[in-house]
């Protein structure tokens, strides 16, 4: 698999993916905003209990493998992470809003049922129907550049 993450790696870009979409006025993270992000007891499985030091870490690992980047400047105190996981100017990894929701989704809570991922994703995206659902993960699992999500027990 071309995006092979750790469950950390995983708990971090899906935090910064969720963000970004449901709460853009505090988008981009601070080091701080990840910890509580990762550590969220609601929407999480498992529910981590993660420390600053193990996030900054994550997190400087993500940053050399390109898939985050810091954001500082001026009005910036302190150096906040934004995700280039998925749709950013230079990554190669495209993504509808319906897919991002899904991915999002499995990287925070892991392996779901359809219902599940449409009831849960919904904060991000609005599946009209379970075919919709569906046809998504199937474009997940089926990507040329190596799929995104498998069927359980695939």
């Amino acid at each position: 698999m071309k995006y092979e993450l750790t469950a950390t790696e995983a708990r971090v870009i899906g935090c910064l993916l969720e963000k970004q979409v449901t709460t853009p006025e505090q988008y981009p993270l601070s080091v701080h905003g990840v910890v509580t992000a990762c550590n969220q007891k609601t929407n999480r499985e498992p529910v981590m209990n993660l420390t600053e030091q193990a996030v900054q870490e994550q997190l400087d690992n993500l940053v050399k493998r390109h898939f985050l980047r810091t954001v500082s400047g001026f009005g910036n105190r302190v150096t906040k992470y934004e995700q280039r996981f998925c749709n950013s100017e230079f990554g190669d990894l495209k993504l509808s809003a319906a897919e991002v929701a899904i991915v999002t989704t499995l990287l925070l809570r892991g392996a779901q049922t359809p219902g599940e991922l449409r009831s849960r994703a919904s904060r991000m995206y609005e599946f009209s129907d379970m075919a919709e659902v569906e046809s998504t993960l199937e474009r997940l699992a089926s990507r040329e550049d190596g799929p995104l999500c498998h069927p359980s027990g695939a």
